[in-house]
């Protein structure tokens, strides 16, 4: 019977293994690794003045790459009942290059009102869309949809709402600056408190002091003159 090396059998189980351990690997980035990824920011509501221009942002990201990248704007009044605009698609080769815009022949007054803002040198692709003035037909939703080669055509999208005002409404500060005041009267009226309970407990201790001062200094001049009586008594008659 011939026994096997120990660094051979090692080998050996290692080539064994290697397919699952690389298998792991590949499960393991693949769930940490986030498909194509769109943003119009935190906040999906913005709000314009009415003649005003306006940007609408949009990025996108993808850990694995991208290439052959479309992408459109397309509008949708809040009106249910009226279909979706497209106001500008594009083409994108990679991330060094610039958008290539598509034609599109149902052109409406709105789509010669928008431009496309690109920027590719940060690390999200910004795709945001410029509308210029603005007026109040054009309060809706505003949809940046992507769809990326590398992940077999997936499609994906945000949506952001505009909302036009003829001015931007005051705010009433009154009730915030009431409670600014409650607040800061409360805090003021405890550091008060805890000022005049120091200069109390300090008096206080003052007068205690002294009155221990002043019955140690009695009981002293008491035992000085009992010891002079005793003393006085005890001296022989001449």
């Amino acid at each position: 019977m011939t026994v096997r090396p120990l660094w051979d059998r090692r080998d050996s189980y290692w080539r064994r293994h290697s397919r699952l351990v690389a298998l792991c690997f590949i499960v393991l980035f693949a769930h940490s690794c986030l498909p194509l990824e769109v943003s119009v920011g935190k906040n999906n509501l913005i709000t314009a003045i009415n003649g005003s221009n306006v940007t609408l942002p949009c990025t996108f990201m993808a850990c694995i790459g991208f290439s052959g990248v479309t992408f459109s704007w397309v509008y949708s009044s809040l009106n249910s009942s009226l279909k979706p605009e497209d106001l500008y698609k594009g083409t994108l080769k990679d991330k060094k290059s610039s958008p290539k815009p598509e034609v599109i022949f149902n052109r409406n007054e709105r789509m010669d009102r928008v431009q496309l803002v690109p920027n590719n040198t940060t690390k999200d692709y910004e795709l945001s869309l410029l509308l210029k003035n603005v007026d109040f037909d054009d309060i809706g939703r505003y949809t940046c949809v992507v769809k990326n080669e590398k992940e077999k055509g997936a499609t994906h999208n945000a949506t952001i709402i505009l909302k036009v005002v003829d001015k931007f409404e005051d705010v009433d500060n009154t009730l915030t600056l009431i409670i600014v005041a409650a607040v800061g009267g409360v805090i003021g009226l405890l550091i008060l408190i805890l000022i005049m309970k120091k200069i109390i407990t300090f008096i206080i201790k003052r007068n205690r002091d002294k009155k221990k001062d002043c019955l140690v200094s009695s009981s002293v001049n008491d035992n000085t003159d009992n010891a002079s009586k005793q003393e006085s008594k005890a001296k022989p008659k001449a």
